[in-house]
């Protein structure tokens, strides 16, 4: 008989989960500041490059302050996200539409983070884990802070230029 999932169980899943994410998003994010046409987005890409590399870092922590290794579980979640935004770099390639589609693509990306780094900040509070608040809390933050800016830039430039 299987035993009962608890909420540790849950946590240490999604931190799998997201772990795997932002790896993912590590690969991507060159991608996408190569293809973006707007130096103002380039830019934000690049930026939010070195701010994952932080966000791993800070998830390694929580697995050590739980005493588990840090690895990701696949997540077929951000997989495809990803995969759409490799989409609109292809088809969209070369059109005044482009940076629109990236900052669409890139918003999905970041509410995905929103909502899962909201969770485990959530979750680590109701299992008493202090420091994990305070870390999953800084990422959440950036995360929030990543996608108000992706939205100026969208609605100051880039969906203009598509129009």
């Amino acid at each position: 008989m299987a035993s009962e999932k608890t909420l540790d169980d849950l946590f240490l899943d999604t931190l799998k989960d997201i772990y795997y994410a932002e790896k993912q998003i590590l690969k991507a994010l060159p991608k996408m500041a190569k293809a973006a046409e707007a130096p103002e987005l380039k830019a934000g890409f690049e930026q939010h490059l070195e701010e994952t590399e932080g966000h791993v870092e800070r998830l390694e922590q929580v697995f050590e302050l739980i005493g588990k290794p840090a690895r990701g579980k696949t997540c077929d979640a951000i997989l495809g996200i990803l995969e759409e935004g490799k989409s609109i770099m292809d088809e969209f390639k070369g059109t005044p539409a482009l940076d629109a589609g990236l900052v669409s693509a890139a918003q999905a990306v970041e509410h995905y983070e929103i909502a899962r780094y909201g969770t485990l900040k959530t979750w680590a509070g109701q299992m008493g884990l202090k420091d994990a608040v305070s870390l999953l809390d800084a990422t959440l933050k950036e995360e929030v802070a990543t996608d108000e800016k992706l939205s100026k830039v969208a609605t100051s430039q880039v969906n203009l230029k598509a129009a």
